[in-house]
């Protein structure tokens, strides 16, 4: 998913509908990546998320990789330039770029839900194979909830989200994938979990273990 066409106004429209509550999700992990020595960020769009990474994490190597150029530049300006050498961005597809190196952290906010299941699997599997030992992945995304009013609420807002995005940036898909279920096919486990909206919005903790043969 390119996002160019709507990377001026993405933030403004993200507070719009959910106020800060994807950044609230998006921060529930971060003393997570403090002592994390590589890390591989996806899809972070405009970078408010990768400027608090480079603030908490001041050693580590981080890889962000994002479809979008304008994405990109606007996540540059958001970097000091003390941090520039240590941080690299990439314009490519994380379903198909050579990863430069291995990881102990993964981070991937609101990004597995642009594919479609066998693309999610694909792609999990590759970067599994690019992940250390008991290397950690954290994530948000958004879920179904179970029942009750936030399921048919939710379940309406996440069709209007993917209308959009088909409309603003030529998103394939329509249907979340089952993410959990591609992660633990790789071997990972997830170790902490926190949800609000009824179950709307997820943030989790992953950990990687051997694939399930």
């Amino acid at each position: 998913m390119n996002c160019d066409r709507i990377a001026g106004c993405y933030r403004w429209l993200e507070y719009l509908v959910f106020g800060r509550a994807l950044e609230r999700r998006r921060r529930e992990y971060l003393d997570e990546v403090e002592n994390a020595r590589s890390v591989l960020l996806l899809g972070d769009g405009d970078g408010r998320f990768t400027a608090e990474l480079v603030d908490r994490n001041r050693a580590g190597i981080i890889d962000s990789v994002d479809l979008s150029p304008r994405m990109l530049a606007l996540a540059k300006q958001r970097i000091s330039e003390g941090s520039a050498a240590r941080l690299h961005f990439w314009h490519d597809d994380a379903r198909t770029m050579e990863l430069p190196r291995e990881y102990d952290l993964i981070v991937s906010h609101f990004f597995l839900d642009c594919f479609t299941s066998q693309e999610l699997d694909s792609l999990i599997g590759r970067i599994s194979a690019a992940a250390r030992p008991k290397a950690r992945w954290i994530l948000s995304e958004f879920r179904l909830p179970d029942s009750g009013i936030w399921r048919f609420a939710g379940g309406a807002l996440i069709q209007v989200m993917y209308w959009f995005f088909h409309i603003a940036t030529g998103l394939k898909t329509n249907r979340a994938p089952d993410y959990r279920a591609a992660f633990t096919g790789q071997g990972f486990r997830c170790i902490r979990s926190r949800s609000t909206l009824g179950g709307l919005l997820a943030s989790e903790l992953w950990e990687k273990g051997d694939p399930v043969l």
